[in-house]
């Protein structure tokens, strides 16, 4: 088969298309035919050689992706033919992934659905769905009537949590770094948009006097003190990325927490996102409920390096899609 491997580490040539092997699934593992993957930030830090210790090179990278079974154990619920999406759970990082015309995954982490949508929007979904769908059910656990802080907002974890909270029927704000993109925001029907200069809670409470019911920190760690500020008494701040590049408080006090302020994370797992929430919301974006944000669809392998320098621009919020089949 074709895939895109990382050998040595470096720029956009390291992305090298070439012929390998087809995967041979090992006991309780899936091999699905990609249909479509969607690029991320992390695997450009794996191209980079910027990842943890449990990437190991040669790989093919790839932490999402949805096509259909070409092979399923038995006795695992899963045919021959049937859709299925897949995500993270050492995929693309200490085993291959999707930037390929087949990846093999275990069978816990394959998710099974049924959906009309074409590719190109279904292969946006999988790690941003999840990742967004996570933090406000487990993380923060939002309702309907509360009002949620987004911070990071144009990142596509951002853009996804606005459209699942509205659905949810929340009241949503949510930050970007530039004012050029509060319209942005806006289509993508958050109530409040705010610009972001490093200290947004007296803003914030402009609009929330009392302080927000809950706060997604997608920046970091460089401004959770102040997301912390922006939330009431006994709401909950969870911190689930650190698109600023900072993960850690150097000489972490926990009074830095305001008094009743609860702080969360999240980093979970495809197990996270049950099949049938999955369907769902394939029906949500189906029925013009979720808007799902894609920046660019890319067509072929051969097109990755181009995902890849286009996420490095940064001048396109959203999602970027590689269509692998068709």
């Amino acid at each position: 088969m074709r895939a895109v491997v990382v050998t040595e580490t470096g720029g956009l040539e390291a992305l090298r298309l070439t012929s390998v092997p087809m995967p041979e699934p090992r006991a309780g593992w899936v091999r699905i035919k990609v249909m479509a993957f969607g690029v991320n930030e992390s695997e450009v830090t794996t191209r980079k050689g910027e990842s943890d210790r449990d990437v190991t090179y040669p790989r093919i990278p790839g932490i999402e992706g949805v096509g259909v079974v070409e092979q399923a154990p038995a006795g695992s619920g899963l045919r021959p033919g049937q859709q299925v999406a897949t995500m993270m759970g050492g995929m693309g990082r200490s085993f291959d992934g999707s930037y390929a015309e087949y990846v093999a995954v275990p069978v816990g982490q394959v998710i099974p659905f049924e959906s009309g949508l074409p590719w190109d929007v279904i292969g946006a979904l999988p790690e941003m769905f999840q990742t967004a769908y996570g933090s406000l059910v487990k993380g923060l656990r939002l309702e309907a009537g509360q009002t949620l802080l987004i911070r990071g907002g144009t990142s596509t974890v951002g853009l996804s949590a606005a459209t699942m909270a509205k659905d949810l029927g929340a009241t949503v704000i949510a930050t970007t770094r530039a004012a050029g993109r509060i319209g942005e925001l806006r289509a993508m029907g958050v109530d409040h948009p705010v610009v972001d200069d490093g200290t947004i809670a007296a803003k914030v409470r402009e609009i929330a006097p009392d302080g927000v019911d809950a706060a997604l920190e997608l920046v970091g760690c460089s401004v959770l003190p102040d997301t912390l500020g922006c939330v009431r008494g006994y709401g909950t701040v969870c911190f689930t990325g650190a698109l600023a590049g900072a993960w850690t408080l150097p000489d972490f006090s926990p009074f830095l927490i305001p008094s009743g302020v609860r702080l969360t994370s999240y980093a979970g797992d495809a197990t996270d996102l049950p099949a049938s929430v999955f369907q769902q919301q394939l029906q949500a974006i189906a029925d013009g409920r979720l808007q799902v944000p894609v920046a660019k669809v890319y067509y072929g392998l051969e097109q990755v390096r181009d995902a890849h320098a286009d996420i490095e621009a940064g001048t396109t919020p959203g999602k970027h899609v590689v269509v692998v089949g068709n």
